[in-house]
């Protein structure tokens, strides 16, 4: 058994591989970004190939930098952004279109339509999730409507479906050559195509989208010692590197923040933010616009759930501020600049980008900013976004506390935002209890190694991965309740103002 665990990482804006040691740090790594491709409003869209392309070059790079062989690799964990959906012709390998990622608003009057009535419903049931743009599977019904030949090669079986830990388990395990059709719990209970209570595509929820069945990728656990296959020789890592373990990546953040008893919860600051509440092997429904989704399925262990709030712009609001308005060159300077001013000068920034995820589910929403004087500056809007983070985190905490009666205690959190001191001192303002952060910041990567190591017997049980967390800096609330009321209560008027924008 070789010294490290690996990991590759694949996110919404780029793809990382990282080679952890069993202490749980990081040996190795290396990142690419990849294109965000915004052919009409409210339209994102990926190049699958680039990705895959991307994801070699990051392979190579990190095992000829550090002279490792597969051989010094235990096991591999994949996690990927989630529900981004790609569609391929398994005979040539060739994507039909442009993956169509989560953020995405094209399926809006689809499942505004199918929201409204008895399949809403089915869906909210069996899936755990409510219809929404978010999803998978709207996406590829628009794909088998739209993309000329897809829907006549789904019927002879040569059209496949999956979502990035698909498409990257297939073209590392020898694509045309064999590659392996798969998915695991996780990223499979973001579709709205499965049970989540047998675990399996579930035949009414695709005949209601009008998919073949025959697109779909197995579904498996998302850690098996047996393996999602192997990479293959001829692939980046130039050997049989067993694939054990595939999470969608807040899943996956779950495992590295070792979230793994009822009641513990992580928020991950990326392009958007995700918050979770493990709750065991319970499955919790929610009746306060939380999303119901698998957390892990370890081997032949029962499946364990967690609620989930789900937010779409975070991170990428910030990208938002860098790439189309310019007020800053790069991501980490929103801190210096938000720092020019006290406050937020009264404005607040509401951005709703791809409409409101969790708790509201609004797709008919959009970006505003209010409270704008002659007053304001650029500092007040660099702020304003920070809190704007903070404070949607705060209603998906104050949701899962309703649906959970859990009482939120401490908050840990990852992701690259949360390199900005600034807005985890400001999380901890709204929600009123301390932010902790570990050392180990990439806790995706590490969550997909932690899987994968385990299911061969790297790490002998979680009790041995508990050792490796460590904290790295803790937040606490330096502001007064009557401070918080009146940000919440000015807050849920500027969202207020962003809905009902686009006529469903």
């Amino acid at each position: 058994m070789g010294d490290f665990v690996a990991a590759v990482d694949h996110g919404t804006t780029s793809t990382r591989f990282l080679v952890f040691d069993h202490g749980g740090r990081i040996v190795a790594g290396e990142q690419l970004e990849h294109r965000q491709i915004l052919p009409k409003p409210g339209w994102v869209e990926h190049d699958p190939v680039e990705i895959w392309r991307n994801t070699a070059q990051v392979i190579e790079k990190v095992m000829a930098d550090t002279g490792l062989s597969w051989r010094d690799l235990s096991a591999l964990g994949v996690t990927n952004q989630r529900e981004t959906t790609v569609v391929w012709n398994r005979r040539t390998g060739r994507p039909y279109c442009n993956a169509i990622v989560w953020q995405d608003t094209r399926t809006d009057v689809l499942v505004g339509a199918m929201a409204a009535d008895d399949r809403g419903r089915l869906v909210r049931h069996r899936a755990g999730l409510p219809p929404a743009t978010y999803f998978s599977a709207a996406k590829l019904q628009w794909i088998l409507d739209n993309v000329p030949g897809v829907r006549r090669d789904a019927e002879a079986g040569d059209a496949v479906f999956g979502t990035l830990d698909t498409w990257l388990l297939w073209n590392l395990t020898g694509g045309v050559d064999g590659g392996v059709h798969v998915t695991d719990v996780t990223n499979a209970s973001r579709t709205m195509l499965m049970d989540l209570e047998t675990l399996d595509w579930d035949d009414e929820l695709v005949r209601i989208f009008d998919i073949p069945r025959a697109m779909l990728p197995e579904i498996r656990p998302s850690a098996v010692p047996s393996g999602h296959g192997r990479a293959t020789g001829d692939g980046p890592l130039k050997g049989p590197v067993p694939l054990t373990a595939v999470l969608g990546d807040q899943q996956a953040a779950m495992v590295g923040q070792l979230c793994l008893e009822p009641g513990e919860a992580k928020n991950t600051y990326g392009t958007g933010n995700f918050l979770l509440l493990n709750t065991g092997t319970t499955l919790v429904r929610s009746g306060n616009g939380l999303l119901t989704t698998v957390c892990y399925q370890f081997g032949d262990e029962p499946p364990v759930y967690a609620l989930e709030g789900s937010i779409a712009v975070t991170g990428s609001a910030v990208q938002w501020l860098r790439d189309q308005i310019g007020i800053i060159r790069d991501a980490a300077e929103i801190e210096s600049v938000a720092r020019e001013v006290p406050d937020n000068g009264g404005v607040y920034f509401v951005p709703a980008f791809s409409g409101l995820f969790a708790p509201y589910w609004r797709p008919d929403a959009r970006g505003a900013v209010v409270g704008l004087t002659r007053f304001s500056r650029k500092g007040h809007l660099a702020r304003a976004t920070l809190e704007a983070i903070c404070h949607q985190s705060r209603d998906v905490a104050e949701a899962m506390e309703k649906d959970s009666g859990v009482e939120l205690k401490i908050l840990k959190v990852d992701g690259g935002v949360t390199a900005n001191d600034l807005c985890m001192q400001i999380q901890a303002d709204l929600l009123g209890v301390p932010v902790s952060r570990p050392v180990v910041a990439e806790t995706t990567a590490l969550g997909a190694a932690y899987a994968a190591g385990l299911a061969v017997g790297h790490w002998a049980s979680a009790a041995d991965l508990r050792d490796n967390w460590h904290e790295d800096r803790r937040w606490h609330p330096e502001c007064s309740e009557e401070h918080r009321t009146a940000a919440r209560d000015t807050w849920r008027r500027a969202v207020a103002r962003t809905l009902d924008w686009v006529e469903m």
